[in-house]
């Protein structure tokens, strides 16, 4: 396993690079992951506009205006946090350098580089506005496609993903949270997909209410994006052994030529730190589970990967618009409910029964993708009967 890319170069190619211990493994493919889908979503859009299906919106903006005292602030608060945390981890000692996660989410930081990185910053968005200001600001139309407005897009599924992929976590293990929230709320692990789904869902469905983009078609072309994104980052789950793995597997391996990692594993090395100690290895990341479980998240990799294809094969001849996301839902609900029986997970005391939330949010979505599929083609039968 490899926590952080330090471990995966030093193990791959032999190199010896201190630096590479402060990009995460998990976080390196998340970032992956979504470029990956921004990219995706990008094409769509712009192939959908080109079908005449989606429409610019023209907005007035003020050019030639100076940079306003919140344009510097800003920037010189995002150059301040670059300087202080980011830029400061390569300053660190031979020890501190061991654990660069913790060294972020302290309250230590360089306040020297933080200051002068933040006025760096400030400086630039000055002069930026300063080469194109006017004697006298104007005001001018500009088109916008929808396909312009992917980068806002991916912000806010940034924003919101992670926000309620973190407090989705907590709801799972509140009573564990209760006991030790500083643990919870301060540690880049513990991250439940679909909270983060939900939550930038809703965060996304909003913004594009403003700014006019047909949900219909916006959701169409961001279903198989959301797909193959999920697979991408279920590989850094793999990688850096975040706990996302299955339940004790003992049975024989029922192909010989299939490698052992792939049956059953034990995570050496893992970001968690979780099982015993590993013979021989000092520092950090020198645990290994006990006994072998199940590789889950290669499992859902595979599976998310064979059905982005199914959704690509199908985006342009499934209808109605909508439908495509509909079977998305469907999909993804199926895949995660049954993963979930060789996963370990949380049970919850629902009505009975003890599913994990997962499970719960898994049959709710291919409920909701059934119903509206049905929804959608109803109502376009009742449309074509009226025209």
């Amino acid at each position: 396993m490899y926590p952080n890319l330090y471990y995966a170069f030093k193990d791959l190619f032999g190199v010896d690079v201190p630096a590479l211990r402060f990009v995460n493994s998990f976080g390196f493919f998340v970032a992956l992951a979504f470029l990956v889908a921004a990219s995706i979503l990008t094409a769509e859009l712009r192939r959908k506009s080109k079908a005449g299906l989606l429409q610019p919106v023209d907005e007035q903006v003020m050019v030639g205006q100076p940079a306003t005292p919140w344009e510097l602030i800003t920037n010189f608060i995002l150059g301040f946090v670059l300087g202080y945390k980011i830029l400061a981890l390569f300053f660190l000692s031979a020890d501190a350098k061991e654990d660069p996660q913790t060294f972020i989410f302290s309250s230590k930081g360089n306040w020297p580089l933080g200051i002068a990185v933040g006025l760096l910053f400030a400086g630039l968005k000055w002069w930026e506005k300063r080469k194109h200001q006017l004697p006298q600001p104007e005001k001018r139309v500009v088109r916008i496609w929808p396909q312009d407005r992917v980068g806002e897009i991916t912000v806010l599924a940034l924003i919101f993903g992670l926000v309620g992929a973190k407090l989705f976590d907590i709801f799972e293990n509140w009573s564990d949270f209760l006991e030790h929230p500083a643990a919870y709320l301060l540690s880049p692990a513990g991250l439940t997909f679909y909270g983060g789904l939900i939550c930038a869902a809703i965060a996304i469905i909003i913004f594009a209410r403003k700014n006019k983009i047909p949900l219909r078609h916006l959701a169409d072309s961001v279903a198989p994006a959301l797909m193959l994104a999920y697979a991408i980052g279920r590989i850094g789950c793999h990688v850096a052994g975040d706990g996302d793995w299955g339940i004790v597997n003992t049975n024989p391996k029922p192909f010989g030529w299939l490698p052992d990692w792939m049956w059953a594993y034990n995570y050496p090395n893992n970001v968690n730190e979780a099982g015993v100690p590993i013979p021989g290895c000092e520092g950090r990341y020198c645990n290994q589970l006990p006994q072998t479980v199940y590789p889950t998240a290669f499992y859902e990799t595979i599976a998310s990967t064979f059905l982005f294809f199914v959704l690509w094969s199908l985006r342009k001849r499934l209808k109605p618009f909508g439908a495509i996301f509909s079977l998305y839902l469907i999909l993804n609900g199926i895949e995660r409910f049954f993963i979930e029986k060789i996963r370990v997970n949380n049970e919850m005391d629902f009505l009975g029964f003890n599913p994990t939330q997962a499970e719960v949010i898994s049959v709710g979505l291919i409920l909701t993708g059934i119903i509206l599929w049905v929804f959608l083609t109803r109502t376009r039968k009742t449309q074509t009967v009226k025209a």
